[in-house]
């Protein structure tokens, strides 16, 4: 039976249904957004959710963060407070309610940093430092990776397992550096100048794993976009989770979206080359077979025309062959040896003509003179070679860094990288150092840098 309000324009909805659609709609049309504004009405009960409003000058939304996204905050969350959050729009069912679930929150200097983000990345790509035409196309078969990461976050395990799956036999170096703080850009644009001097890798993979935009700062920073962007090698970056994004991503010559994918992109498959090299394998056996199969075809035809031919008659051809070269080579030798004895005979007459007693003497006074002269040349020259040496070795001496430790300097370098120290920057408390003196070396530690903040 028919509802009495039922019309050929639509069904008839329940306010569960209703709001259930008006929910799906919503988040399908917003999957994640920033919003920015002012707090109030922050309210925290037990259950460890922050549930507070988002307001502005003309506007208010209600908004939700639930445990435990609340936990991770790294600052107070309080009513008057300017934030910067990320979130997705939703509608709470059960009353109707129209509010943002938010899934990560920074106060507003945060704000500033994205905004200052953005300005350098519209500047360079302005200057066309991210244009697609300078991306360099990664070695299909690289020789040799280096990753650019600290040594010990999860995102040079990730690299190295992966590497180690799919491609063990390509080598890869850890080029350790700092990937949070002020001190994290200048290290990486160092390790990255030093790498491109070796020379010693086909491709560098800067990479670190996720964090808050402070966190990932120092990948936003010019210098290092323009050291990347100035690299010999390509550059793979894996910045952060997938929707992160850094100026030193634009700039690289390939973004992966996480750690793993990077060494993914890196090298082939261990299990797609197996395959490979199985059906070469195959298709090299069977090009051996072919060829067996046409040299035995050619040697039936050879052996065919052998029987084909008189055997007998050519021996027989060769045997006669055998009698002339032999009567050829009697006459040949017997003339041989009679011209070799007309010549022994007119040798023994020259030589008694001759007067060998003589001859030895005259060639025993040129010895004897011949003698003293290499003597006298060879003390000349062995003269000439000492004053040198000694020259050689005073100019040696000016200039050896040994006569300088002698003197009682030392010379300062680190211990783990052998950089010599020329400067207090760069230096903090309780780094190590090595000190080389005339007679070895001390290992010594950074106790007080006296006009330098800590």
């Amino acid at each position: 039976m028919k509802h009495p309000h039922d019309t050929d324009e639509g069904e008839i909805l329940s306010p569960t249904q209703l709001n259930r659609r008006a929910r799906e709609l919503i988040e399908t049309r917003f999957a994640s957004l920033w919003i920015e504004g002012e707090l109030s009405n922050v309210s925290r009960p037990a259950s460890g959710h922050l549930y507070f409003t988002l307001k502005d000058a003309g506007a208010q939304v209600r908004c939700a963060m639930f445990k435990p996204r609340s936990s991770w905050l790294r600052f107070r969350p309080g009513d008057g407070m300017h934030v910067l959050l990320r979130g997705r729009v939703s509608l709470y069912e059960p009353r109707g309610e129209f509010q943002l679930i938010a899934e990560h929150m920074e106060e507003a200097g945060e704000g500033a940093l994205r905004r200052a983000y953005e300005a350098l990345k519209a500047r360079l790509a302005a200057e066309g430092l991210f244009d697609q035409d300078l991306k360099r196309a990664l070695p299909r078969w690289p020789r040799r990776i280096a990753v650019v990461t600290s040594p010990s976050g999860a995102a040079v395990r990730d690299v190295l397992a992966v590497l180690a799956r799919r491609f063990p036999l390509v080598p890869v170096e850890i080029l350790p550096v700092p990937v949070q703080g002020g001190e994290a850009a200048p290290a990486i644009v160092a390790m990255l100048h030093g790498a491109a001097r070796a020379g010693r890798h086909d491709v560098v993979v800067l990479t670190r794993g996720g964090g808050s935009i402070e966190d990932l700062w120092a990948f936003n920073d010019e210098a290092l976009a323009r050291a990347v962007r100035a690299h010999p090698v390509p550059v793979v970056a894996a910045i952060g989770h997938e929707t992160d994004f850094t100026i030193a991503e634009f700039a690289a010559d390939l973004r992966a979206p996480t750690p793993s994918a990077a060494a993914e992109l890196l090298v082939p498959d261990r299990a797609d080359l197996e395959r490979t090299l199985a059906g070469s394998r195959l298709q090299l056996r069977r090009c051996m077979t072919r060829a067996i199969e046409r040299r035995a075809q050619r040697l039936d035809q050879l052996a065919a025309r052998l029987h084909a031919q008189h055997p007998q008659a050519r021996l027989a051809r060769a045997r006669d062959r055998l009698g002339l070269l032999q009567a050829r080579l009697q006459r040949v030798a017997l003339h041989t040896q009679q011209r070799r004895v007309d010549r022994l005979a007119r040798g023994l007459v020259r030589l008694r003509a001759a007067d060998p007693q003589r001859r030895l003497r005259s060639a025993t006074e040129r010895g004897a003179v011949a003698h003293e002269r290499l003597l006298a040349a060879l003390a000349r020259a062995i003269e000439r070679r000492r004053q040198r040496l000694a020259e050689l070795v005073r100019t040696l001496n000016a200039v050896s860094p040994l006569a300088t430790l002698e003197r009682g300097y030392a010379i300062l370098d680190r211990p783990e990288s052998g950089d010599l120290v020329r400067s207090i920057a760069g230096l903090n408390v309780g780094m190590n150092l090595r000190a080389r003196l005339a007679d070895g070396e001390l290992r010594l530690r950074i106790v007080e840098i006296p006009g330098k903040d800590a």
